[in-house]
């Protein structure tokens, strides 16, 4: 019964991130990292499949300044740190990331 359950989790977890609600603050990153974080633009970073601690470093990094780039500054300074965690862990387990 054990690996039935195991299977079952396993076979449906993509229907279960997929249907994991989007984080508020999102409408952010959209535009330019696109509604799933997968840039269509060269110039904007994919955020889709990041490992988590990565973009909850980087969006620290940009709102206490030590990262400079004044978009990314501007929008990191709206986000409270439930923000930032939960931003990152949506991204982090999007459909078809690999762990």
């Amino acid at each position: 019964m054990t690996r039935l359950i195991f299977a079952l989790t396993l076979a449906f977890s993509p229907l279960i991130l997929a249907a994991a609600p989007v984080p508020a603050k999102s409408g952010q990153c959209t535009a330019c990292h696109g509604a799933d974080g997968q840039s269509r633009l060269a110039s904007n970073p994919i955020l889709r499949c990041q490992h988590e601690a990565y973009l909850v470093s980087a969006l620290n990094a940009y709102r206490s300044g030590k990262r400079d780039y004044p978009v990314m500054n501007s929008i990191a300074n709206t986000l409270q740190p439930k923000d930032i965690k939960s931003l990152a862990a949506w991204y982090a387990n999007q459909p078809g990331c690999r762990k």
